[in-house]
């Protein structure tokens, strides 16, 4: 086999494999998300000023929400890990499904989050009727905290 043919043959054998991994582990799935679900960060962050703020999950890594989080925000878990899925249902199971809920992780850059896109998912097919996703291009730490929106830090 040539070098190109087994570059070649490799890299359909990744792309087959990420093909057949669940949709928890898909990274980069966000763009996928339905436009008329996101949210902007000032939308939030107004509705936080104004007492009106809805249940919100962080469904990113515990290291980001023990670094810096939305207030209030609860951690359900990485929407990329079976585990992370199975605490976003635990979270999730005592909130009525007609209530406004908000996801967001800002992990990362939104076409490369491994774990809105599952999260959404997964609360969709619960039966969410008012579920909102928190729209952050590049990552928490620039579209929310560095615009000054509130943010409980780490002490």
């Amino acid at each position: 086999m040539t070098r190109f043919g087994l570059i070649s043959f490799s890299g359909c054998a990744i792309m087959l494999a990420l093909a057949l991994l669940p949709a928890a582990a898909q990274p980069g799935t966000a763009p996928a998300i339905p436009q008329t679900v996101l949210m902007k960060p000032a939308d939030l962050a107004n509705d936080i000023k104004a007492g009106k703020a809805p249940v919100i999950l962080q469904v990113g890594f515990s290291v980001l929400y023990q670094q810096a989080h939305i207030p209030g925000a609860i951690y359900a878990g990485p929407g990329n890990k079976e585990e992370g899925i199975d605490n976003l249902k635990k979270q999730a199971a005592s909130l009525a499904k007609d209530k406004p809920l908000v996801i967001y992780c800002g992990c990362c850059p939104w076409e490369k989050c491994p774990n809105i896109a599952a999260a959404w998912k997964e609360l969709t097919a619960e039966g969410f009727k008012n579920l909102k996703v928190l729209y952050l291009p590049q990552n928490f730490g620039e579209d929310w905290a560095d615009k000054g929106y509130p943010v409980v830090k780490a002490s």
